[in-house]
């Protein structure tokens, strides 16, 4: 690589991790920490180095057939344009991204970024240590996503028609990175090779071997109850067996008693002349003819005086029924995948209508002026 005069000087000792050609002898001479725009000597212009920093908030592209522009934005401090041939674009951008994430502190130091991908609204960077995607209009702003190759446990394909889906699965949350079938084995054979470099593996196998279940929890034991950690429990007051057979015994007493009454002369007395006072609660005047409650009548009953006191809180705290109030618990997880999917979709939209519009534009401007 030939380092101009005029840009050695601008560099102060300090490496050029990159060198991207332009048109003739101009070139971007990229740092860890900046990139040098060199403008060589012509017919209309004089030799030139502009820097551009790296610490950059965002960056966006604007992209023309022609001439491009890769636009830095720095926040309170404005923008910064970067301009280069419209075929030179993806060239100049690799490593201008790559020295962006590193200002930021997205990648670590030694991380090497290896592939950098564009499809409409998403962009993807595949570093040696992780995935970064971004969606949205910018190609890279400060709501990025990452998935570091660490968390990854496994591996999969969602196929579809016009595009696919990588599904990583991490320790956290399952990442899906959506990419058109023509380039999908490409970007699938770059993100998996960085993944297995990370693990020092070789194949699939070996990567599962190597974080396959080995670092699982064990689940617990099921107990068959359903518990759910943000309710308080509400108890129920069902009846103890003590109390059933209590009942059953005091039946069985009772009809007893009936009997030995039924057979004795006071059992022709009529029932008016007892009072009702000198009846013991809830049980039937001995000659009065009414058979005495089963046990199981007696249970039901029981069970429901012990209901009662549950329903009154119940009814107190706001609740009609504890089963008809206690609402399921939603699976964010797929929710956001589903939002994902969603807006990967909505991208290839909108980048198809903008390249519509371009195209009629391009179109109007071949038209002669009226």
């Amino acid at each position: 690589m030939n380092v101009p005069p005029r840009v050695d000087a601008v560099l102060g000792g300090e490496d050029v991790a990159a060198h991207v050609p332009l048109k003739g002898e101009d070139a971007l001479f990229v740092t860890p920490t900046r990139t040098l725009h060199y403008t060589a000597e012509g017919l209309l212009s004089d030799e030139s180095v502009t820097e551009y920093e790296h610490d950059a908030e965002r960056i966006e592209v604007n992209e023309g057939r022609r001439k491009s522009k890769i636009v830095l934005d720095y926040g309170l401090e404005g923008q910064a344009e970067i301009p280069v041939p419209g075929g030179k674009l993806n060239d100049a951008l690799h490593p201008i991204l790559a020295g962006v994430l590193n200002a930021a502190g997205v990648t670590d130091a030694g991380e090497t970024v290896k592939r950098t991908y564009r499809f409409s609204e998403l962009t993807l960077v595949v570093t040696s240590h992780r995935v970064v995607k971004h969606i949205g209009g910018a190609v890279w702003d400060e709501e990025f996503e990452e998935v570091p190759f660490a968390d990854v446990t496994g591996v999969g394909v969602e196929e579809g028609n016009v595009a696919s889906q990588l599904v990583l699965e991490t320790t956290g949350r399952t990442q899906r990175i959506k990419a058109p079938n023509e380039e999908f084995r490409d970007v699938r054979e770059t993100i998996e090779g960085a993944l297995f470099a990370f693990h020092d593996v070789t194949s699939a196998e070996e990567f599962r071997a190597v974080v396959g279940d080995e670092d699982a929890e064990p689940e617990a034991a099921s107990t068959g109850e359903v518990r759910f950690d943000a309710e308080p429990e509400l108890e129920t007051n069902t009846p103890t067996p003590g109390g059933v057979e209590d009942a059953s015994e005091q039946s069985t007493a009772e009809t007893t008693a009936t009997s030995q009454q039924s057979a004795s002369p006071a059992s022709t007395q009529p029932a008016s002349q007892q009072s009702a006072d000198q009846q013991p609660a809830g049980h039937a005047a001995p000659d009065s003819g009414i058979s005495v409650s089963s046990t199981a009548e007696q249970t039901a009953d029981a069970d429901a005086a012990a209901e009662q006191p549950e329903s009154d809180a119940l009814a107190e705290s706001g609740f009609e029924k504890a089963t008809s109030k206690v609402q399921p618990q939603i699976d964010t997880d797929a929710v956001r995948d589903q939002l994902d999917a969603l807006e990967a979709e909505l991208a290839e939209q909108e980048a198809a209508i903008r390249a519509q519009r371009e195209h009629l534009a391009e179109i109007r401007d071949l038209l002669p002026e009226e």
